[in-house]
């Protein structure tokens, strides 16, 4: 159990794959990374509220990151080469569905994002049908009827992409989240498998029997598609062996899979009822570990299986903010306040935003505890003498308001007053939004060591498949802090915050206010 073992982690994001080439130290509790590398891939925009991934690119990302990160170690390490990884871990993009010939793996058409709202008009239609359809999803789910999830897609397609309906009539059709479709690739088609963090995001998942619900199929006319979907297996377990790739040998199993948020929960070592991370993504992810009891929110959250471990499920409450680091990126890319994500956090620091200026990130929608698909992006307070860096403080405020929204939700569902929230992902790297996030919350925000700790997630999932880390509450010791920020204190702060979140609860009912006269045109068919 000393030995050192060398893992390939496999993080498939919504904008990138990382891999990254880690050393683990079990016998000293250390886990080193040796190598990092990212590459990303194109967004598909057919029309407005639709967000599409080819899956060949995605394909084409990984093996490309996968490559340069095996060959980045060597470099680092004279004894390492590629022969030495003892396995690989996957963590991936949820929801996200990609439609595949079972023949060839050959994509039917561009997977569908988490983020797309295409199907909106289908959950509309499914609520009318059935008035009680939301209490029994969230009974056998943890989930809500929402176009995130990936009954609706599914629906979608095969309702209106004559392709994958006739590949569900020969018999050749494949449907899987992303996590299938890099298996199935790993293994030279060998294996068609997902895991309970993943499967139970689909909404026809049920998260207490931890099987394919045909209740939940006939609630969606899904019924044809059970043998189209992917074997469930435990979250730490051989998935399959690598074969056929030009940066692994072949053999290499495949001993962990999580869900990206899972994933991150895992890699923070959040093993103990109450621990709690956020993931500062593409979009904002919070998870509470529940440990193996469920609870069901009454503030617009979401109960989630965390992982399968042999005979112990344990879950989590989650919250998600569909907008975060991507506000980043509307500001740099279509806005052009910044050249680089970094310049965000010199800019804020020399200004003032909440009171004066907001910005609620909905350029998806809004998530928990809101649940508002229709609504739209805005800035509010905006004068002549508005500058480009409060607009862009504003910004970042928008990510840490959102996230405090999660976190107080969380702690009213749980009872538990939390003391710490580990963050990571990109943003987290912003001292600036990490200080508001804790003064915001009143609690301790805690940044790792190592901020890709969803890819972490994924390598400590493979080494506890693999034997080499004998439980997952072993994992939290593998686990270093960089930096706590820790809340400013005083009866003035603390009126100061609660005036700031007053203005920010009243800026996200302009925007819900606003989405409500846009669907009103649009029934009117003013919308031209």
């Amino acid at each position: 159990m000393g030995e050192v073992q060398y893992i390939l982690g496999i993080d498939q994001g919504t904008t990138g794959s990382t891999a990254l080439v880690s050393r683990f130290d079990v016998a000293n509790a250390q886990v080193t990374v040796l190598a990092k590398k990212t590459v990303s891939f194109e967004q598909h925009y057919p029309q407005p509220g639709w967000v599409e991934h080819c899956p060949q690119q995605i394909w084409d990302s990984v093996r490309e990151s996968c490559l340069a990160a095996v060959q980045h170690a060597q470099d680092v390490e004279d004894s390492f080469h590629k022969e030495k990884i003892s396995a690989v871990g996957i963590t991936n993009q949820r929801e996200t569905t990609a439609f595949l010939r079972r023949s060839d793996l050959s994509p039917l058409r561009r997977a569908i994002v988490w983020q797309c709202k295409r199907s909106v008009e289908l959950c509309k239609k499914l609520k009318l049908q059935s008035g009680d359809i939301e209490q029994n999803l969230m009974h056998a789910t943890g989930l809500k009827l929402d176009p995130y999830f990936s009954a609706t897609k599914i629906k979608w397609a095969l309702e209106n992409d004559p392709q994958v309906r006739q590949a569900l009539d020969t018999d050749d059709l494949l449907i899987g989240t992303i996590d299938t479709f890099l298996v199935a690739k790993l293994t030279g088609g060998e294996s068609v498998v997902t895991e309970p963090s993943n499967a139970c995001r689909t909404l026809l998942y049920n998260m207490r029997t931890l099987q394919w619900d045909d209740s939940l199929l006939q609630t969606f006319g899904l019924e044809e598609v059970k043998s189209c979907l992917p074997v469930v297996q435990d979250s730490f377990s051989l998935f399959g062996r690598c074969r056929g790739l030009d940066f692994l040998t072949d053999g290499v199993p495949i001993y962990g899979i999580l869900g990206d948020q899972q994933a991150a929960l895992l890699g923070h070592g959040c093993t103990v009822p109450g621990d709690t991370k956020c993931t500062y993504g593409t979009g904002a992810f919070a998870l509470m570990q529940l440990g193996d009891k469920p609870v069901y929110s009454k503030h617009g959250l979401l109960t989630t299986v965390a992982w399968k471990h042999g005979e112990q499920t344990k879950y989590a409450l989650e919250g998600s903010a569909f907008i975060a680091g991507a506000a980043v990126q509307f500001i740099r890319d279509a806005l052009h306040f910044v050249d680089t994500a970094a310049e965000t956090e010199s800019l804020a620091a020399e200004v003032i935003g909440a009171p004066q200026v907001y910005f609620v990130p909905a350029l998806a929608g809004l998530g928990a505890p809101w649940w508002s698909p229709e609504s739209r992006g805005a800035f509010f307070g905006l004068t002549r003498a508005t500058t480009k860096a409060q607009m862009v403080r504003a910004a970042l405020e928008g990510m840490a308001f959102q996230v405090c929204d999660l976190l107080a939700s969380m702690e009213k569902d749980s009872f538990c007053e939390m003391q710490s929230v580990h963050v990571d992902g990109g943003a987290s790297a912003n001292s600036i939004l990490m200080q508001t996030q804790s003064d915001l919350s009143q609690v301790e925000v805690c940044r790792p060591t190592n901020l890709e700790t969803t890819a972490l997630g994924a390598c400590f999932a493979a080494a506890l498949g693999g034997g080499w880390i004998e439980s997952v509450e072993q994992v939290k010791s593998f686990v270093e802090t960089e930096k706590n920020f820790t809340p400013q204190q005083g009866v003035e702060v603390m009126q100061a915050q609660r005036v700031m979140l007053r203005g920010w609860h009243a800026a996200v009912e302009c925007v819900q206010g606003f989405s409500r006269f846009q669907a009103s045109l649009a029934s009117t068919g003013h919308t031209k």
